[in-house]
């Protein structure tokens, strides 16, 4: 499905990211497997976990390279998307999979653990993404044919909340509708830019969560590789129509997630007075759906 195909997948030392590393190794793809290692809060970094599965894949007789680049950063992410390049002499797909984890309710969060968040996932997706769709563009307008893919990483948090994660929630809906607003920008370039959000048992979840996704002896649901035959799809050439979509993914389950719907809707045909408000709004928002949740 991706032979000749290079990708670059980030958060690939462990869990999904390693799933989606190996996964497009074994449809052909040469693959750059980021990860800057360290713990889920992101400290004490360390590029073991990324040489270890770009040694699995070799060992298996794929092509890989492991990257200790810091994506939350604009030198880090150049020079992400240089070692593809500089190694493989071309770069067909971006997994933006890097992420951490800093939970706190909102009245005892500090700056420091919201900043950091949102530093690994939105604006590391942003930065790798940006870097990769320079380099398309200037392939696409050098006449060059241009087939490529980005594939963000949302979550459930962000799409339909969890308390204690206003951190990690706004970063993952801001991917979401990063990734929809990309898919805009970047399809005259050849580039299709899609999300998945995945629901498996990381070390990211709690340990009361990893209680409730214990692995069972028929099939397990929550096993991390389940969301890579997903990304390997988007990654190929045979997704080149679908973009501007997030994905929600658990097990074999895969959904389209439809995003805002516009409900109810009231209009006076000029400016309202807050007063008339007071007799109108109650009423709006009872005839509105609750808000989506899980479950």
């Amino acid at each position: 499905m991706c032979e000749g195909r290079v990708a670059v997948v980030t958060g690939a030392g462990r869990g999904i990211g390693r799933g989606h590393a190996l996964e497009l190794a074994r449809q052909g793809a040469r693959v750059v497997v980021n990860d800057l290692g360290g713990d889920v809060h992101g400290a004490n970094p360390d590029s073991a976990a990324a040489k270890e599965v770009a040694e699995e894949i070799i060992a298996a007789g794929g092509e890989a390279v492991p990257s200790g680049h810091d994506v939350s950063t604009a030198d880090g992410a150049a020079g992400l998307v240089r070692l593809a390049l500089d190694s493989f002499g071309a770069l067909h797909a971006v997994v933006n999979n890097a992420g951490i984890l800093r939970d706190r309710t909102i009245v005892n969060m500090t700056e420091d653990e919201w900043d950091s968040v949102i530093a690994v996932h939105l604006r590391g997706t942003f930065l790798v993404a940006r870097e990769a769709a320079r380099h398309w563009r200037e392939r696409s307008k050098a006449g060059e044919p241009v087939d490529a893919r980005i594939i963000n990483t949302s979550s459930v948090s962000g799409l339909f909340g969890n308390t204690g994660q206003s951190n990690y929630g706004a970063a993952k809906a801001g991917i979401a509708g990063f990734t929809i607003i990309a898919s805009l920008e970047l399809a005259r370039y050849g580039v299709t830019v899609n999300a998945v959000s995945p629901s498996a048992r990381t070390r990211m979840i709690t340990p009361r969560g990893q209680e409730r996704m214990a692995a069972r002896d028929d099939f397990d649901p929550f096993d991390p590789e389940n969301i890579a035959p997903l990304v390997a799809w988007l990654a190929g050439t045979g997704s080149k129509d679908v973009t501007g979509r997030v994905f929600n993914v658990h097990g074999g389950r895969i959904s389209v997630l439809e995003g805002w719907n516009e409900g109810p809707t009231v209009d006076k045909g000029k400016r309202w007075d807050p007063d008339e408000l007071a007799a109108v709004m109650p009423e709006l928002v009872g005839r509105a759906r609750a808000n989506v949740t899980l479950g």
